[in-house]
């Protein structure tokens, strides 16, 4: 059976052993959202921008919604039950948990393919070196800092500070720029246009994925089980979700302001040219800089999360420690590689976001399932709403999906 052993749930806690309740939630809030908000949100939400326009503010409004009802299920079920996601899975049928591990493993093979792509933009914008180029050298330094003890504790830090830096940013854009609120407004409740791809991608980048599991196995990590403990978990769905969508409300009216003067952003870089038109070459390098930095934790994010999921058949802690290492740097040179291989940085960063939607519905239908089960989730009722706008996220995403596909062909 998967995790049979306690020793192999056994990540390090980054709040310590004496964390009260709300500082692990809030801890995994914090986690969530820097999970979403790496390079690929950046470049999904310009790309859009750019696209749609005005209109694009209809699908942040869905994905808002939406990111609510998946991460309020998923949080509450996984702490309830006081089990990772693959373990609960494979109680509602045994194998099932393997291939949710599978989903997810592979899903976030594809979102560290855009983290390096990413993270090679970053020193592109930095250093004019190429993209393919800066990803090598992203993907050797997040090696370097894997095998170097308690390293990801400082970069938890450093992200923190970024990532304040970085609402500054577009604070400071929008306040410079004269960005167009009434058609925002406007154009966010009543659309002239709904593109199916725009939502799919920004709800698989935000909570699709190994993101929907990240801060629900933060919690579980930090020693957060059972109801009785579902006020946190609450307040931490929600912190997590609201400074995400805080920051891709920004940075949306960010280059809506700069795409209605008829500038046309940068293909190659969409998000980098938002920067560079609305406070020049200043604005453009500092991008470039937290471009990269959120990449790098991007990579540190999505390679540990994706790996706790391989990580059913080790018996000890030791054989854990081993085969984790192996893991996440192979992790890391096969993402780093395929990028290297297929390049075009921009558009990979927004097809990641449009495959994790895919894995969305089916994750987020085992959790559902195992909300209603007494052998996961015991005497406790999950509600009525979180089930039923749950299974209605499920049906939407899964209709989107099929439909994305299908437009491609």
């Amino acid at each position: 059976m998967m995790n049979k052993s306690k020793d192999s749930n056994n990540i390090p806690d980054l709040n310590g052993p004496k964390a009260s309740p709300r500082s692990i939630a809030m801890g995994a809030a914090f986690l969530m959202a820097m999970a979403a908000v790496g390079p690929g949100f950046l470049t999904q939400t310009a790309t859009f921008t750019g696209q749609m326009g005005a209109d694009f503010g209809f699908a942040i409004l869905i994905c808002i919604v939406f990111d609510i009802i998946v991460q309020m299920n998923v949080w509450r079920i996984i702490v309830v039950s006081g089990k990772k996601a693959q373990v609960i899975a494979n109680d509602i049928f045994p194998g099932l948990g393997y291939l949710l591990s599978f989903l997810v493993a592979v899903g976030g093979l594809f979102f560290n393919i855009g983290n390096v792509g990413g993270a090679g933009l970053g020193l592109n914008v930095l250093f004019g070196i190429s993209p393919e180029n800066g990803a090598v050298i992203a993907g050797a330094l997040a090696i370097i800092i894997f095998v170097v003890k308690n390293a990801l504790t400082v970069m938890d830090r450093t992200v923190q500070i970024l990532a304040v830096v970085k609402v500054a940013i577009l604070l400071y854009i929008i306040f410079i720029m004269a960005v167009p609120y009434q058609a925002a407004v406007h154009h966010t409740f009543l659309p002239t246009k709904i593109d199916f791809y725009s939502i799919v991608t920004i709800v698989g980048g935000t909570v699709g994925g190994y993101i929907s599991f990240s801060g629900g196995h933060r919690l579980i990590e930090g020693g957060m089980k059972g109801k009785q403990n579902i006020k946190y978990v609450n307040e931490g769905a929600l912190t997590g979700i609201g400074i995400a969508s805080f920051i891709r409300v920004l940075l949306f009216l960010a280059g809506l302001s700069v795409v209605v003067t008829g500038y046309k952003l940068d293909p190659t870089n969409p998000a980098a040219s938002i920067f560079k038109y609305a406070a020049g070459n200043f604005g453009y390098k500092f991008f470039g800089l937290l471009l990269f930095a959120a990449g790098m934790t991007s990579i540190l994010g999505s390679t540990f999360t994706s790996t706790s999921f391989l990580d059913f058949a080790v018996k000890s802690k030791n054989d854990l420690q081993k085969s984790r290492k192996v893991l996440i740097i192979s992790f890391i040179v096969i993402s780093t590689v395929i990028f290297y291989i297929v390049g075009s940085p921009a558009k990979v960063l927004v097809f990641v976001g449009a495959a994790n939607g895919f894995v969305l519905p089916i994750a987020l239908a085992i959790l559902l399932i195992a909300s209603v089960s007494k052998k996961i989730v015991g005497d406790y009722h999950h509600p009525k709403w979180l089930i039923f706008s749950g299974w209605f996220v499920v049906a939407f995403m899964a209709f989107a999906s099929i439909k994305t596909v299908i437009g491609l062909f």
